[in-house]
């Protein structure tokens, strides 16, 4: 069976239409800007787990065992990280990796998205 993806706009076309609920299965893909925008407009998304869908399914985290304890906090960038440094060995690794085909200026912002992410936690 062939797939069905909504971008944002045709979740705007569905809410102005009056839809309240969209279901979602294996056939049915929203785009990430698709997932926040329902998110806004209060369309509500019905799927059997409710994961964005972006996020990676890890059921080796999500079942329950006994005697498991919570994991550690993720690690946050402190003040005495060289961001610097950090920024040109992420760069150095990516580029190691995939080549020529990087586009250096892209890359950049990646990174630069990616590390202030991760000091807002």
């Amino acid at each position: 069976m062939a797939k069905t993806f909504y971008t944002e706009h045709d979740i705007e076309d569905i809410a102005r239409r009056g839809v309240q609920s969209l279901v979602l299965s294996d056939d049915v893909v929203l785009t990430e800007l698709a997932y926040e925008k329902a998110g806004r407009l209060g369309l509500k998304l019905v799927r059997p787990v409710d994961t964005p869908p972006s996020a990676p399914v890890r059921p080796y985290i999500a079942k329950e065992t006994s005697g498991a304890s919570t994991p550690p906090p993720a690690p946050t960038l402190s003040s005495s990280v060289n961001t610097d440094e950090l920024k040109k060995r992420i760069k150095d690794a990516v580029i190691a990796r995939l080549g020529s085909q990087v586009d250096a200026t892209l890359l950049d912002t990646i990174i630069q998205r990616v590390l202030a992410a991760v000091e807002q936690r």
